[in-house]
């Protein structure tokens, strides 16, 4: 086994790699880690905050070189704690199946459902040798729950996430490990993507007035609110209460349970 700092060895050090990193939840998540005196790591095409890898997570040719950072990461330190964020994500195209650029629809498949399984199937493997706590979690979406029209290939790519996380989860559970695995939906948050949204052609996107009246009304949640859950979120392991939640491996959750209205 990769031996793990014990309690009474110095200070905690933990690992938060987070990618995804370079804007809305993800950098403020890292930037919240590194105020945690965490190592932070983060992956994004743009420079992000923290020890950075830039890499284009749609194109599957980076995954080996971001799999085999993450596990140069892990084995270069006894850590306390190690955690993998992927939130990297993307809502382009928007549009009917059929009537958007093939192209795009391909980029939004790879990297919301595919990077999320093969990157999370290559963590799993590098930290299955640790001898203490890890936690793979996945940033979801509410449109994995529902069909939204106009988001096909996003709702189906956040959708084949949860799933993944449901069943790696229960095998992490059999397996009796150390690993937990977490989808986590952010809620509605006031980022970049849904500035992005909000500039749809109602033609492409009938929802659009909702997602204007959500900005109106002041009801988008605060990227920092949303990063702070996030934070103590990463904190747990599968059997822990966390508030009033029995968080169990696997676990398909929305955030906006764990901040206080």
């Amino acid at each position: 086994l990769r031996q793990c700092r014990r309690w009474w060895q110095t200070a905690q050090m933990q690992l938060t790699m987070i990618s995804g990193a370079s804007s809305g939840i993800g950098a403020a998540l890292a930037d919240r880690a590194l105020a945690a005196d965490h190592k932070v790591a983060t992956i994004s095409r743009r420079p992000g905050p923290g020890d950075h890898l830039a890499a284009d997570l749609s194109d599957p040719a980076s995954w080996p070189i971001v799999s085999d950072w993450i596990d140069g990461l892990v084995s270069a330190e006894a850590w306390d704690r190690v955690v993998f964020v992927h939130n990297a994500g993307v809502i382009d195209p928007v549009g009917f199946a059929g009537h958007v650029d093939p192209a795009a629809y391909t980029t939004n498949v790879l990297l919301n459902s595919a990077s999320a399984q093969v990157l999370g199937e290559r963590f799993l493997g590098t930290v299955s040798n640790l001898d203490c706590p890890a936690q793979l979690m996945i940033i979801s979406s509410g449109a994995g729950k529902r069909p939204i029209l106009g988001w096909s290939s996003y709702c189906a790519g956040k959708a084949a996430a949860d799933m993944w996380v449901r069943t790696v989860g229960a095998e992490q559970a059999a397996l009796e490990s150390k690993v937990t695995v977490l989808s986590v939906a952010p809620g509605v948050v006031d980022t970049a993507m849904q500035a992005s949204i909000r500039d749809s052609a109602e033609t492409e996107f009938p929802l659009i007035d909702q997602f204007k009246e959500l900005h109106a009304s002041g009801s988008l949640l605060a990227p920092g609110d949303v990063a702070e859950a996030l934070f103590v979120l990463a904190q747990a392991n599968a059997g822990d209460m966390h508030q009033d939640t029995h968080i169990e491996n696997g676990a398909v959750l929305d955030i906006r349970d764990f901040i206080d209205s």
